[in-house]
């Protein structure tokens, strides 16, 4: 009985560990401002990309990636507007414009722009407000053996295959 009594409070509080893993932004909150808005397509925004920082990562993560997804673009598998991965355990946050630079070992492979790097919002003129989700994993590998000119979906296809959890900040933009 108390050895079952101590595997269920051991992984309760695994499970609660694992839960804690949390995405934050001190510019992002529920709507997406003209610093985060493309600058081109139509729009004339600034494409900085926000900051992001992230804490709690379940034991075994060995890199993050960071991704910034529209379901509601008009395309019938929605916009990825930034993809980035190979960000070492060690790095938990992601400065303001970050999206804007190369870094040494960290990869921002093609956005549905035909771009790397961050490419802000850009709903349609007159469509409802889009969600974008930008959404930190912990992963279980430290490279995912990808390249800057692999194409989203199969960036997003080894990010779930690796992923150990996630957390996810959500906003809206309408022009």
């Amino acid at each position: 009985m108390k050895k079952n009594l101590f595997l269920l409070v051991f992984f309760s509080a695994s499970i609660l560990f694992a839960e804690g893993f949390t995405l934050k932004s001190k510019t992002v909150s529920g709507q997406l401002g003209i610093k985060q808005v493309f600058n081109g397509f139509g729009c004339t925004g600034k494409n900085i990309s926000p900051d992001l920082s992230w804490e709690n990562a379940p034991k075994g993560t060995k890199s993050f990636a960071v991704t910034v997804y529209d379901p509601d673009a008009p395309t019938g598998s929605g916009w990825w507007h930034w993809v980035i991965f190979d960000i070492p355990k060690n790095k938990t946050n992601l400065e303001t414009n970050f999206g804007a630079k190369e870094h040494k070992g960290i990869v921002q492979s093609l956005t549905n722009y035909g771009t790397t790097g961050f490419g802000g919002a850009c709903p349609p003129k007159g469509d409802k407000a889009h969600q974008y989700v930008f959404t930190v994993y912990a992963l279980d590998t430290d490279k995912l053996g990808l390249d800057k000119n692999t194409n989203p979906a199969i960036v997003g296809y080894y990010i779930n295959n690796h992923t150990l959890a996630k957390s996810s900040i959500l906003a809206y933009y309408k022009r």
